[in-house]
């Protein structure tokens, strides 16, 4: 039997933002993604400031210091 390795390129994060209820990440290949805020509880104390998103993982500095890598965010 053979098996196949399929490549899978992880996009980009290009802009982020964070709504009242939900955390809306546009993905480099024209994607955009879109989670309840619940999933990540200490993002609803975040301020502009702390918000980082560009590059394979969204940190936010600060009092969070806390990262969520694109490729978490498409796999759930």
């Amino acid at each position: 039997m053979h098996t196949s390795i399929i490549e899978i390129e992880i996009p980009a994060a290009e802009n982020i933002t964070v709504t009242e209820d939900t955390l809306q990440v546009n993905l480099s290949d024209g994607r955009t993604i879109s989670v309840p805020l619940a999933w990540y509880p200490r993002l609803t104390v975040a301020s502009r400031a702390e918000q980082n998103g560009k590059g394979y993982g969204i940190h936010w500095w600060g009092y969070l210091d806390d990262d969520i890598s694109v490729e978490g965010l498409l796999t759930g």
